[in-house]
This record gives structure tokens, sequence and C-alpha cells, in this order.
């Protein structure tokens, strides 16, 4: 165990990183990296595990069911952001994401280790289920934590930089997920794949997920929590205190979040499986566009956290909305079955989210003080995420499946107005006094 002092900010008016500041980043961003290695994974190999988890027979039916069950796995994101958020608040970010993450790779094991439902029947997507509840629960406070634990762990002036980080750990996840799926739908052959090969997968996300828990037991909490807690300032009950306190705060981290998880989720998480449907375009050669676009996607994050600590938060994020608002019919009508058109289409809306991910952990730490700061990150959060972000697999292939594909782009446009609105019309932050 580390006898290190807590992350302390540095000295006012100064924009250097402190060693123990830059550890606390890179602990914080890893140990996130990889429980969202495990979260990704269901959504990559979603049409395998239909197969595999679901009755044969009707393979749209399956796919629905597959994506259901990862809607469901959302519910429980607002429970675990209310109780693990809390819980951080109380105790501590370094126990709050610990928890977190032993959770989020225990249930990655159990995914891997369940049984196809060719061999015990209904049990199989029950177990499933249980684990993607167990997931989702465990990122419900995941966000929460660790977006409070980064920023609260920043030099003056670096705030954005340092909670960038938050978003570069969660797309790396992605990004090392993705990269195991191409590997494995690229090197093995169908059947090998079915039999093993994703649950291969699985396991190497859980292997991952104990490397994040050592990381993070061996990182001391910030000093933002520790003065709270030395000052008596930390409350018995946070949720009650942010409802009370600060309802307009905890209205506008979920106005910030709509069109941010809509947009991510649909671009960078589910679009390799949805252009595969849409457009016959083989998932290897999708999940490849998606792999070299999150390259590009996570070396622009920290430059574009720099950039909003120098303009500031409003213009960087209204740049996101706008942009999607305008762009959202012709990047999805441009997606065709051949590989530029579907990478053309993924770059462009990842630099867009950009403008989003670079700001959002450091725009909702901003709204709270620290001794309701992981809550207020959380709960409204994980709400805007259960509404918008788990929902956007499920419609957008239920929208193909139905014939309405043509109308995805309204419903992109329309969230990412909403957000507009809010971003234009909230107090710039990027000057506030943080404690």
């Amino acid at each position: 165990m580390s006898t290190e002092s807590p992350a302390a900010p540095a000295t006012p008016g100064t924009h250097k990183m402190t060693g123990k500041q830059r550890k606390a980043i890179v602990a914080g961003t890893i140990g996130n990296t990889v429980e969202w290695v495990d979260w990704a994974l269901y959504s990559i190999f979603a049409k395998i595990i239909a197969d595999e988890f679901f009755p044969s027979g009707n393979g749209a039916v399956a796919l629905l069911s597959t994506l259901a069950v990862f809607a469901v796995g959302f519910v429980m994101r607002p429970v675990g952001a209310a109780v693990l958020g809390v819980y951080a608040d109380r105790h501590g970010r370094k126990k709050g994401m610990t928890l977190t993450v032993g959770l989020m790779a225990g249930a990655a094991f159990v995914i891997a280790l369940t049984p196809s439902y060719q061999t015990i029947g209904v049990l199989s997507p029950l177990v499933l289920l249980l684990a993607r509840l167990v997931q989702g629960f465990s990122a419900g406070g995941e966000f929460g934590s660790s977006s409070a634990f980064l920023v609260e762990s920043a030099a003056v002036g670096r705030r954005a930089f340092a909670g960038s980080w938050q978003q570069v750990s969660v797309a790396g996840g992605v990004l090392i997920a993705s990269l195991l799926g191409t590997i494995t739908t690229s090197a093995l052959s169908d059947a090998a794949l079915h039999a093993w090969g994703w649950r291969l997968a699985f396991v190497v996300g859980g292997l991952l997920g104990l490397v994040g828990l050592w990381l993070r037991v061996s990182v001391e909490d910030t000093q933002s929590f520790t003065r709270a807690q030395g000052e008596g300032r930390t409350r018995s009950n946070p949720l009650r205190a942010m409802f009370v306190e600060h309802p307009g705060a905890a209205l506008r981290v979920a106005g910030i979040t709509v069109a941010g998880t809509l947009t991510y989720y649909i671009w960078v998480n589910y679009l390799p499986t949805y252009a595969n449907l849409t457009t016959g375009i083989p998932l290897s050669k999708a999940l490849l566009s998606q792999t070299l676009c999150l390259i590009v996607f996570v070396v622009l994050l920290p430059f574009v956290g720099l950039l909003s600590d120098r303009l500031g938060r409003k213009p960087t994020m209204a740049v996101f909305a706008g942009g999607f608002t305008l762009l959202a019919w012709p990047l999805l009508h441009l997606l065709g079955g051949s590989f530029l058109s579907l990478f053309l289409v993924q770059l462009v809306g990842m630099l867009l989210i950009l403008g989003y991910s670079a700001n959002c952990a450091v725009i909702m730490a901003e709204q709270f003080p620290a001794e309701i700061r992981a809550t207020g990150i959380a709960l409204p959060y994980a709400l805007a995420v259960a509404l918008f972000g788990g929902t956007a697999p499920y419609l957008t292939t239920w929208m193909h499946e139905s014939g309405h594909s043509d109308l995805l782009w309204l419903y992109v446009a329309g969230a990412s107005l909403i957000s507009f609105l809010v971003y234009v019309t909230m107090p710039e932050t990027k000057n506030k006094e943080f404690h």
C-alpha cells in the first residue's frame, strides 16, 4: 500500500502537474480503461451472444433480446450511481473506484463461463441478465467516482485536461475491446468464434479488470475529499443534499448528458453492428474502421481538454451539439457498404464528440462541492444515460427491422438540439472556485 500523501492541487496560479498528480491521473485512467473493456465487449459481440444465449430460429428476435439485456443493464446504472456515489462521498473516491472495478471484472468472468442456451436452457439468458445488472450497477457508480477523482487531482487551470482522461480511459477501454473483437473475428473461423473465441475475449477483459483493481488499491485519495472529511463537511445523506441544495445543477448534468450519451453509444459503441445490419459490410471491416477512428479519438481528447481550459466549457461543447444538429442527416445518409464511407462517417462523428467527451467530467464536477460531488455527478448522468444511451442500440436496430432507418437522424439531431440549448444557456465554469 502506498504511503504517499493524497494528490494535492498545485500552487495557485500555476498549471504544472506534480508527480503525485500525474501518478493519480495515470492510476485513475488505467483503472477506468480496463473496467470499460468489460462493459464494451458485450455490444461488440452482441450478434454472437444472441446466438449463444437465446433460442435459435429467428436471428432478429435473438439480437433484439440481446440488446434488450444491454438496455436493462442501463436500468441498474442509476441504482449504482445512487448507492456507489453516496459510498464514494462518504468513504472516499478510492474505496468507491475499488469496489466498482471488482464488480465489473467479476461479472465479465461470469459471462465468459456461462453455458449456452443449448446447454442449460433458460438459465443461460437469466445468468446473462444478472451479470449485466451487476455491470450496470458498477458502471453507474464508476463515472461519478472516477470523474471526481481525476478532476480533484488536477493542477490549477488544468481541470478539463485532467477530466478528459476519464473519457480517454472509456474510449481506451472500447478501443481495447474493439481490438479484441477485430482480432478474434479476423483470426478465427465462425465456428471457433462461437465456440470459444468470444468467451476468451471476456476472460481477457476480466483479467484486465484485476489489474485495474490492483492499481486502485495502490493510490491515495484526493485532497478535496480528505479536506472535506477533515473539516466535517461530509454528509450522512449526500443524495438528499443533492436534491435539496443543488437541484438546478443536477438537472444541468442530465441536460449536458443527453446528446453526448446518445451520439457516443451510436457512433463509438454500436455503429459497426448497425452498419453490418443495414449495409452488409463485414463485421471485421466495420470493427477495423471503429478501431482506427478510436485511435484518433483517444489521441485528440487531452488536447481538446487543454482547449477547453483555455477557451471555456461552453464554446467547445456547443460545437459538438451544434455540429450533430446540422450534420446528423448527411452523415447517416452517407453510410454505405464500403469501408471508406463507414470510416468517414465514424471519423466525423467522433471528431464532433470530442467536444462533449473532453468536457463532461470537468463540467459536471464543477457543479458541486466535494462533499456531494460523486453523487451529484453520478446519479443525474446515469439517469440520462439509461434513457438515451442504453436504449440507443435497441432503438436503432428496431428502426432498421421496422423499415424506419431513415428516421434515426431525426432522433440524433433532436437530442443534440436539446443539449445545445443547455450548453449555450448554462454558466461558464472554467474559472469557478473549486474545492
